[in-house]
């Protein structure tokens, strides 16, 4: 069993690792405390080739593949979260929908330019009264006049109103079945369309440097071409892809975790208590030693979900089990490396301050931690009714 990145996935990471040496990390303090996603940065790796890690060459993208892409993560998220975190739903919930079930036109006109890095993708599921429950959703799209007419809202959804955004993928109802189910549909709706509305940047506990809104959707028409993949099969369509969602945020979950380990371990062999480093006491080294078991636990979940997903077999199960355990490892790690810091943790110009408050949504996006232990317990119990 070799378990070493392959060749290209280390060059992979070097890369970003220079590029956020010198691009991210320098910068990441100010854009949280500015609130502010830079968009500039954002184009820089377009022009890297970084943008389209899982999108195949013909469409703007590299087809660098999941183990590829989790290598890429652990270097961009382990300089800021924020940025990483914009830059996963651009490269993931935002781009795969298109890349796998749109027209050859819609990859020609929308997932280039997203795939290039020239703009940037959204995704729109969540609401106001919607979330985990996502068939729950009641922002419509009805046939209107050769098109689709959209009403509705979306909440929390991240890269639709920065300077750079070009539109948003959204889930919407379409009708309703003989058995009382409803249908659905995923549309493309592009920035600046009559009737579409970004609202005001929402003030967020963590992820201060990601641009995140509520949006409006009244009377807003669009062609019938803006239908992507097959209308009331919209909701399947999504679920199809938010496993690959959910490897991204376990990768961004295990760059969190390694980094607040990193943190913890150099602020306690360089800090002096009672005339000894922090190191040198035992239940610092305990905590430290627990942070680093996890963190290659996480690790392993991760890597091996992206392994099966890059093999084209089944990994909805490990997906969804990298994604609860690396979620939850990165908030104990951020708690146990705050800890560590002590006073100099709870300061907000210190890294670990930024990446404590960014930890929470981990549990929360793209499926709660809840959700992710439902899923995997459907997985175990339909295995053994086999």
């Amino acid at each position: 069993m070799d378990l070493d990145l392959p060749a290209e996935a280390i060059e992979l990471q070097k890369l970003c690792q220079d590029f956020a040496d010198k691009e991210i990390e320098p910068y990441a303090e100010s854009w949280s405390e500015e609130e502010r996603f830079p968009s500039d940065v954002f184009l820089k790796m377009g022009e890297l080739d970084l943008t389209g890690l899982l999108i195949p060459h013909e469409y703007g993208g590299t087809d660098a593949g999941y183990v590829s892409y989790v290598a890429a993560m652990e270097a961009i998220g382990a300089a800021d979260q924020s940025f990483a975190a914009a830059w996963n739903a651009h490269s993931t919930i935002a781009s795969l929908p298109l890349a796998v079930f749109g027209t050859e036109e819609q990859k020609k006109n929308w997932l280039t330019p997203l795939a290039s890095g020239k703009k940037i993708g959204a995704f729109g599921l969540t609401e106001p009264t919607a979330g985990s429950d996502a068939a729950g959703i009641r922002t419509t799209a009805r046939q209107d006049a050769g098109g689709w007419l959209v009403n509705g809202a979306k909440m929390f959804i991240t890269n639709a109103g920065t300077d750079v955004s070009l539109g948003v993928t959204v889930l919407a109802v379409t009708g309703i079945n003989d058995d009382g189910s409803k249908r659905f549909g995923t549309f493309f709706v592009p920035t600046g369309t009559d009737g579409y509305t970004v609202g005001r940047p929402l003030r967020k506990l963590g992820w201060h440097g990601m641009d995140t809104r509520e949006l409006i959707f009244d009377n807003c028409w669009i062609p019938s071409e803006n239908l992507i993949g097959d209308e009331g099969n919209g909701l399947r369509q999504f679920l199809d892809v938010l496993d690959g969602g959910r490897i991204s945020v376990a990768a961004l979950g295990l760059s969190l975790a390694q980094e607040a380990l990193n943190l913890a371990s150099v602020h306690a062999t360089q800090r002096e208590q009672f005339g000894r480093r922090l190191a040198d006491f035992q239940a610092v080294q305990h905590k430290l030693a627990d942070m680093a078991t996890e963190v290659e636990a996480a690790r392993s979940l991760v890597y091996r979900a992206a392994w099966l997903a890059d093999s084209g077999r089944p990994f909805g199960k490990e997906a969804a089990m990298a994604k609860l355990y690396a979620s939850e490892v990165a908030n104990r790690a951020a708690s146990a490396s705050v800890q560590i810091h002590g006073g100099y943790g709870y300061v907000r110009e210190s890294k670990i301050s930024r990446f404590y408050a960014d930890a929470k949504v981990l549990e929360i996006g793209e499926g709660t931690s809840e959700i992710q232990r439902n899923v995997i317990a459907r997985y175990v119990t339909r295995s053994v009714r086999a």
